[in-house]
């Protein structure tokens, strides 16, 4: 399918799954029609519900933020399989969310009065501002290591790269572990600590979506300086240099991209995995594999794969619905292994 069509198609597709999010939520006190009156309001566009407005600005607010966590991951997806030349690669499968997790989790330990004294003083009053910044620097120091430890002799290795990101997972995943038992006694700290595990888009502020589209915006504007430059790395960083691209430029602007992206999507919504291996592999499978057609199209398809997926289960499961992020682990992981098999003969030639 071309792309202007798809993203036509998606366009529609996301509008009708977040009008019908608006009826959906932990409670069904509104419907959808209050759903919908009660966001017009929040433009000046109809009359503000009598009881229930702030229940529906607060499914709002949600929606917002899966709009945007959904664009985001799938964006650094895209952006670290365009530098690594592997649709294997995703912020997940390489350590970065895991990077931009511990950040968040020790930003959230000092926030919760675990710290020197002088930095709770100046966090406190700015917490998702220091939790987002935390997890970027979790984020770019995960992407900075794992492709220095998979680069020799200029050139990236995918067995490397996947085994490294295994190694920083599972230290990530330790650290996190003892920084959760750390704090197993404050009742308020731990569970903002678990929420970042499993992942979560409800009860989110304001402040906290405006911060993530911000981000989303600026991580966004890459692409007109990278899209061109990826399709050319396709056959080989070599070759791209001969054409004229400033190979280390690109992989620098990509790769701090990626991370800014994951490490917002993050700090907002906790760990939610497998958006950026899933979606920008299936837009390769349904239209063109040039970046200037994936990148931006990626902005519609993550935000249709999980909004669609919290609409479903929402519907189904109701106030049994599980956290996104385990969600996306039970439809991701499955999905992971299966190009694991096959593409293991490439794997063997690597």
């Amino acid at each position: 399918m071309a792309a202007r069509p798809l993203a036509i198609f998606l366009s529609l597709l996301l509008a009708g799954i977040l009008i019908a999010s608006l009826g959906v939520g932990s409670t069904d006190v509104i419907g959808l029609a209050e759903g919908i009156q009660g966001a017009l309001a929040m433009l000046g566009l109809a009359e503000p519900l009598e009881q229930y407005q702030a229940l529906a600005e607060l499914r709002v607010i949600r929606i917002l933020a899966t709009v945007g966590v959904g664009a985001a991951l799938a964006l650094s997806g895209a952006l670290l399989q365009g530098v690594f030349r592997n649709d294997l690669a995703s912020p997940s499968i390489i350590g970065v969310s895991s990077g931009a997790g511990l950040g968040a989790s020790l930003a959230i330990l000092v926030i919760g009065g675990y710290g020197p004294r002088f930095m709770i003083e100046n966090a406190v009053g700015m917490g998702p501002v220091v939790v987002t910044l935390a997890a970027l620097i979790g984020a770019a120091a995960c992407a900075w290591l794992v492709t220095t430890l998979a680069t020799s002799g200029g050139r990236i290795s995918v067995p490397m790269l996947l085994l490294v990101g295994i190694a920083v997972n599972a230290i990530a995943a330790g650290l996190l572990a003892a920084i959760q038992s750390y704090a197993l006694r404050d009742y308020d700290v731990s569970q903002a600590l678990f929420s970042w595990v499993f992942g979560r888009l409800e009860d989110r502020s304001s402040f906290q979506v405006g911060l993530l589209w911000t981000g989303l915006a600026l991580t966004a504007s890459v692409i007109p300086f990278v899209a061109l430059e990826l399709d050319l790395f396709a056959t080989g960083e070599e070759d791209a240099q001969g054409l004229g691209v400033n190979t280390g430029r690109v992989k620098f602007l990509a790769i701090l991209a990626a991370s800014a992206s994951a490490a917002i999507a993050v700090s907002v919504a906790g760990q939610i995995s497998f958006i950026g291996l899933v979606v920008p592999h299936v837009l390769r499978r349904v239209t063109t594999a040039s970046h200037r057609a994936i990148l931006p199209l990626c902005l519609l398809a993550g935000p249709v794969f999980l909004a669609g997926t919290e609409l479903l289960q929402r519907s189904l499961l109701g106030d049994a619905h599980l956290q996104p992020g385990v969600t996306m682990s039970l439809l991701g992981g499955p999905f992971f292994l299966f190009l694991l098999v096959r593409n293991r003969k490439e794997l063997r030639a690597w």
